[in-house]
């Protein structure tokens, strides 16, 4: 099943023609909204060099979590 997804507002315009793979093995600067210093802040502080890398980060993800159980809370 193919599957196609518009990231076009999500990433920077030099990465919205790129492949997933060369999109996830890219500084979280490519996404919209991060900025080169906070990418390096990532770097310095989480240690998180690609989006790949953001993306699968325990604190990320466990924030992430947190918040789908808040919209599911009575």
């Amino acid at each position: 099943m193919a599957v196609s997804v518009n990231l076009t507002k999500a990433l920077d315009k030099d990465f919205e023609d790129k492949s997933l793979k060369e999109i996830l093995d890219a500084s979280p600067a490519a996404l919209a909204g991060i900025t080169d210093a906070k990418a390096a802040a990532l770097k310095e502080v989480l240690g998180i060099k690609t989006i790949r890398e953001l993306g699968s980060n325990k604190y990320f993800a466990v924030a992430g979590v947190l918040v789908a159980l808040e919209n599911k809370a009575d």
